[in-house]
């Protein structure tokens, strides 16, 4: 189904985010993207953001307000990883974290709200991941900012699910990016290994389910956390 509704996706520059902010433009969405650098895929307005500054959030918006309308999908997608293991993480590994993954969040999806609600429609779509409640040494700092996802959108739903608005999170496992090209031959085989499907995903997989979710299709679905981890968190 064609839509021309207003799409933004932070962070929609490289990875995840650049395939969802692909596959909303495929399906005829009216897409804008925040990047801190870079630029969206073709067919996407970019919009410069640190989700770490609720000036730069607001204005991000504002300039999406003039050009394309006002924003009806909000994808929260942007964000950084710091691991180390705790003994080790210094404040700041914890702090720029969780400023970014779960802050940034907040300051998104609260200055897209007051659109949403005149709208009486919206579909907020918050990017986790699978660590989020399986764990993974090394990223108390990352795995603490995508877990309170959770508590999110499910606080959200209660606020906003009888105005047209839902809120969902999707959980990621290992993806088909840069990164997870870069590891040893050895090392991908043995995270493989652990995935009941063999493989990891695409970055197009993972984009599939946020369409879906922001679609028609999905309207009765909120406080939900869909994982795309070929089985690897298992229900978690």
């Amino acid at each position: 189904m064609s839509t021309d509704r207003v799409v933004l996706v932070t962070g929609g520059n490289r990875g995840i985010g650049r395939a969802i902010a692909e596959r909303f433009v495929a399906a005829g969405y009216r897409v804008a993207v925040t990047a801190r650098s870079g630029e969206g895929p073709e067919g996407t307005l970019t919009v410069r953001a640190d989700v770490t500054d609720a000036a730069q959030v607001d204005s991000a918006f504002t300039q999406v307000e003039q050009k394309l309308g006002p924003v009806e999908i909000v994808v929260a997608n942007a964000g950084i990883t710091r691991d180390t293991l705790l003994l080790r993480m210094s404040e700041d590994d914890f702090d720029s974290v969780v400023a970014t993954n779960l802050g940034g969040t907040f300051r998104v999806v609260k200055r897209a709200a007051k659109g949403l609600l005149r709208a009486r429609w919206g579909r907020v779509i918050l990017i986790s991941s699978v660590v989020g409640l399986y764990g993974s040494a090394g990223q108390v700092n990352y795995s603490a900012s995508k877990s309170a996802l959770v508590g999110f959108a499910r606080s959200l739903t209660r606020e906003l699910g009888g105005r047209g608005i839902t809120a969902n999170v999707v959980a990621p496992g290992f993806i088909e990016t840069d990164m997870t090209a870069e590891l040893a031959a050895e090392t991908q085989a043995q995270y493989k290994a652990t995935i009941p499907a063999g493989r990891f995903a695409t970055a197009d997989e993972v984009a599939g389910v946020v369409t879906w979710l922001a679609s028609d299709d999905a309207a009765y679905i909120s406080g939900a956390v869909i994982p795309v981890d070929g089985g690897l968190g298992m229900g978690h």
